[in-house]
């Protein structure tokens, strides 16, 4: 098999869960998917849009969306206390607004909640923004890699892999470079991995950001 299993897809049922909760039947399963990444999408933009221009870390780390008959429900851990949270319950009713417009669902209730994570940087999500923002400024590689193993050493993982692939640093001929810290147990089923693959796209051309942190074991 390789190592070319999405972590969370291999550890499904047994240490870890799934970040959309819902049933349908064959034939709508489709549809449902695609309303998923609708207001993951939704959302994403409008972070995006209503952000302070200093930062380029949005600060999502992962969107859980839980849907009943009459009623969708969505989870959002964010990492930081952005423009987002500043003035909360308008934002979040703006938001909720944008979303039921996007979706043009009738018939069921759109319930948005907010929830602060504790480690932003411990979160792989947010570690793979932070790498883009130091590779759209032309800050080498290597350096960008380091930084983001420096900050999540200090939000108590135990291990951390993270591999850029692409026309690193302009050259000519596309490769991966990748470097380690500390136990990455890809094989091993009771280990609880984070796992994010991130696009971003450079003057050179896309590059991909693939990072596993190892948070705990059971």
């Amino acid at each position: 098999m390789g190592q070319k299993i999405n972590p969370l897809g291999f550890r499904l049922g047994t240490t870890q869960g799934h970040h959309s909760l819902w049933f349908a039947q064959p034939k709508n399963y489709s549809e449902g998917l695609q309303e998923d990444q609708k207001i993951r999408d939704c959302i994403k933009n409008y972070v995006q849009k209503n952000m302070r221009i200093s930062s380029s870390v949005e600060g999502i780390a992962r969107i859980e969306i839980q849907k009943r008959i009459d009623l969708i429900q969505v989870i959002i851990y964010i990492g930081f206390q952005k423009l987002l949270l500043e003035n909360r319950p308008r934002k979040i009713e703006e938001l909720q607004m944008n979303v039921q417009k996007k979706l043009n669902c009738v018939n069921r209730k759109l319930n948005i909640a907010i929830t602060r994570i504790a480690n932003p940087y411990g979160n792989p999500n947010i570690l793979a923004e932070f790498i883009a923002g130091q590779l759209k400024n032309r800050v080498s590689f290597r350096k960008a890699m380091k930084k983001a193993i420096e900050l999540t050493e200090q939000s108590d993982t135990k291990g951390i892999q993270v591999q850029i692939a692409g026309r690193i640093d302009g050259k000519e001929i596309a490769r991966v470079e990748w470097i380690r810290e500390g136990r990455v147990p890809l094989q091993t089923i009771g280990a609880k991995i984070d796992y994010c693959s991130y696009t971003v796209r450079t003057i050179y051309g896309v590059l991909g950001i693939k990072i596993w942190i190892f948070v705990d074991e059971e």
